[in-house]
């Protein structure tokens, strides 16, 4: 080995364990013709043998680059027989149907499957999202045990990426873009994101450094693939936090083939553990389906379609939270009167047409339409008192308030009105020659806004009212001093506006693979293109445009250690989605420009085996330079941009990941990333951004029982440290860079299969289920508080500002029950 080869080996942290350089290895579940699992089956390849277990799980080493031939026996089923052709260290999955009344003889050759691996894609089976447990169940409680992925708040289904924030990171479902609603300022207000896990084929990730065939955003990509039918299934979860049922249907002529999911989520358990007592009816419920129409070979249709009603009717009755130190303890209590009255209403529809002109040409015409009507209505008055907590034990007031510093009132009001309608029509095309693909596409996009924010909160401290800390105004020292000065809200924000955004984008970029000696390589070079212009009344934006060149690098030696280096990156821009062009006082600036960044990202992917099964050790670091910045600030899931592209920042950081089979059959990981982001505002310094979250751990682990296989665990597992926040959304950053506490969570699930695909059901009512299991979740497993903002109080004597902790939720226990039809 080279001493270049060693140095590039350390680089990447790869730590070396010997692979058997001839040897492949195949693995699946083997199903009869009702597509249940099979056990006992006994899997033979010259002389290597294997057999399913109570899952239908197997397997088995095979000899590397010859033809071999594996046999598939089972005492009540016919013999199978399947000719393979693998490399030196391939690890291919074949889930095989074993059929009763003939033998089935086939062949598979095998190429290595290296796309994705190059592209830095990480790809999640859509059982282990489906499987593990979670608050806000689903493909983002996933997403957020990965490493650079970071979110402190379980109720909400927003991530943020290496230093991005939730509004750059872009979600496809069946490459068409999808959105969420805008008004939307709390985690426990979002009730279903627009993804249907019950729904999902494939999932794919990328945390930065992705192609230009992707859209223009800063942070990240999530691609998902719904399934399309091939017979009928029906599936069925409900739990004590709400329910779903999807159906698959295909036509007689297997033509048409149709997928429809329905979910009710209800958060109110959840809700009912924080220390504020409400009355709380939330309805969160959508439908959503995929038809699938095949014309002929060469074209085919489909239309995906979604309606989503979230009602969210939220009344706080009282507040205690405890906070301060042993010594010194403190208290925190309200008394509400009020109500908050929320609607999201969201409509979309997208129609998409695949014609393959020929076997390399394709063409594909997309066009979606997503409508949405929400309102923020809340009129919510506060009386607190805050004072020392009694903490002499055996003392009748142990534990109460016995000594009050102070007293106040403060009502929050809003009527905030939002209509969005956003149309896209595009065009894609693929093109493959000879070891080269070409992909090209077009789109325009028109958005219309209208908009009415109408916010104002007033506060007073001992009957003093509190004059707001941003604006100007005569001194107030009450009560020492008399105050003749007007009386202004503490924070009014009123705007009305309509605007229209019309864009206009596209991208080609070029792929290539070929070899370099004995080594293989890959390359892709692509470039974007956007241009944008915002009109309303009495403003009209300058018409803006960026250019995006984007590029990659990969090599996978011909070693025995099975590794792939890359290098990504390019100019990645972020043309302002609506929320980035209102400022703070809620005023449209239409001439803010696109964020940009230079990234870069080096990663290394090795590929080994531990205990005779498959691993994979990922290793990437990454550098942002990013200039004119849009500054924000976050409260909760709310983010209030300056729109004023006044800032530049970086960010940089490690991200690794190892992912395998810890137990057999089973896919679990250990996440690790280190994170430091920070901005320069107006050149007053670097400071920490919102996100910059220095280090994550992340677990997500998968188990069963050895000797009652169907009895199994699942741990999601994130500990975060703490965030620069908890600031009241006014403050100057620069005056206050503390940090939230860190963030530790812990969610447990254990099930029990009573039937799946290897058992029958005794009684005659069991038998038309193809899987029965029931489950129990307890979240938050070691009761950890974590706080997401702060609560301030104001003391009108002392002038001091007390911050009180908002805390998370605490332990909840759920029940689950799973059926498939």
């Amino acid at each position: 080995m080279s001493t270049n080869r060693l140095i590039l080996v350390f680089f990447f942290f790869c730590i070396g364990f010997t692979a058997t350089g001839q040897n492949a290895r195949i693995k699946g579940i083997v199903l009869n013709s009702s597509n249940q699992p099979i056990a006992n089956v006994n899997v033979v390849c010259l002389g290597n043998s294997s057999q399913s277990n109570a899952n239908g799980f197997f397997d088995l080493i095979v000899p590397a680059n010859q033809k071999v031939t594996v046999v598939f026996t089972h005492v009540s089923l016919k013999k199978t027989t399947v000719s393979i052709l693998l490399k030196p260290n391939e690890d291919y999955e074949m889930n095989l149907v074993m059929n009763e009344y003939q033998e089935q003889m086939g062949e598979v050759i095998i190429i290595s499957k290296n796309k994705k691996r190059i592209q830095g894609i990480i790809t999640i089976e859509p059982e282990v999202i489906r499987k593990m447990p979670g608050a806000n169940a689903g493909i983002e409680n996933i997403l957020k045990t990965l490493p650079g992925v970071n979110s402190n708040n379980e109720l909400s289904t927003q991530y943020a990426v290496r230093g991005g924030n939730y509004d750059e990171n872009l979600v496809y479902v069946n490459e068409i873009e999808v959105y969420r609603p805008f008004l939307i300022r709390s985690g426990q207000q979002e009730g279903l994101s627009f993804t249907n896990t019950d729904l999902v084929q494939n999932l794919d990730f990328s945390a930065g450094g992705f192609q230009a065939k992707f859209g223009d955003k800063l942070s990240s990509v999530l691609d998902i693939t719904y399934r399309k039918p091939t017979k009928f299934r029906a599936t069925l979860e409900a739990s004590l936090l709400g329910g779903s049922l999807s159906v698959d249907a295909v036509s007689k002529n297997k033509k048409w083939s149709a997928i429809t999911g329905v979910r009710y989520r209800n958060n109110s358990l959840l809700v009912k553990s924080q220390d504020t007592q409400t009355n709380f009816t939330p309805s969160f419920v959508d439908i959503q389906t995929n038809i699938n129409y095949q014309a002929s070979v060469k074209w085919q249709w489909s239309f995906l379609g979604n309606i989503s009603q979230n009602k969210y009717q939220y009344q706080p009755l009282s507040r205690q939270t405890n906070f301060g130190t042993l010594d010194k303890p403190m208290a925190l209590l309200i008394y509400y009167e009020g109500q908050e009255k929320d609607k999201y209403d969201t409509y979309f529809g997208a129609v998409k047409s695949t014609f393959k002109v020929n076997n390399n040409f394709t063409l594909k015409f997309i066009g979606s339409v997503f409508h949405t009507l929400e309102q923020e209505y809340f009129d919510i008055f506060a009386q607190y008192r805050l004072g020392e907590v009694d903490a002499n034990i055996g003392s009748e007031t142990y534990g109460n308030v016995d000594f009050t510093r102070g007293i106040g009132t403060q009502l929050n009001h809003a009527r905030n009105d939002l209509d969005a309608l956003i149309v896209n029509t595009e065009v894609k095309g693929i093109y493959d020659w000879k070891e080269n693909q070409l992909e090209w596409g077009v789109k325009y996009t028109r958005e219309s806004i209208r908009d009415r924010v109408v916010e104002w909160e007033v506060i007073d401290s001992a009957g003093f009212s509190i004059n707001p800390p941003i604006v100007i105004l005569p001194k107030n020292d009450q009560p020492y001093s008399s105050y003749t000065g007007p009386l202004v809200p503490y924070q009014n924000v009123r705007a009305t506006n309509f605007n229209t955004i019309n864009r206009f984008s596209g991208y080609a970029q070029w792929s290539r693979k070929e070899h370099i000696g004995s080594s293989e390589v890959w390359y892709n070079a692509g470039m974007r293109i956007h241009n944008w212009e915002v009109l309303g009344d009495n403003i009209a934006g300058k018409s803006q445009m960026t250019i995006s060149p984007r590029a990659q690098f990969a090599i996978k030696p011909d070693w025995e250690k099975d590794m792939v280096f890359r290098l990504s990156g390019g100019l990645y821009h972020q043309p302002p989605f609506y929320r980035e062009l209102r400022d703070a006082n809620g005023v449209v600036q239409p001439d803010v420009k696109a964020q940009q960044s230079v990234h870069i990202v080096l990663s290394n992917d090795y590929s080994f085996k531990m205990w005779n099964r498959p691993f994979k050790l990922v290793s990437e670091l990454y550098y942002k330079s990013l200039t004119d910045v849009n500054t924000y600030t976050i409260d909760n899931v709310r983010i209030r941009y300056a729109a004023a592209n006044n800032a530049k920042a970086y960010a940089q950081g490690l991200d690794v990941r190892l992912n395998g089979e810890f137990v057999p059959g089973t896919e679990s990981w250990l996440s690790f990333g280190y994170l430091k982001t920070e901005e320069n505002s107006a050149d007053r310094g670097f400071i920490g951004r919102p996100t910059d979250q220095r280090l994550k751990f992340g677990l997500l682990f998968q188990d069963f029982m050895p000797n009652i296989p169907s009895v199994k665990l699942y741990l999601n597992l994130v500990y975060n440290t703490g965030l620069p926040g908890g600031s009241p959304s006014y403050a100057d950053p620069y005056l206050y860079q503390n940090r939230l506490k860190d963030y530790r969570r812990a969610d447990v699930g254990f099930s029990k299969v009573f039937i799946n695909d290897s058992t029958n059901g005794t009684r005659s009512w069991l038998k038309s289920f193809k899987e029965l299991e029931i489950g129990l979740e307890i979240f938050n497993l070691f009761n950890n508080q974590n706080a997401i903002t702060n609560t301030w109080v104001r003391d009108v004597y002392s002038k001091n500002q007390y911050a009180i902790p908002n805390y998370m939720t605490t332990r909840v226990f759920n029940v689950k029950l799973n059926a498939k039809l």
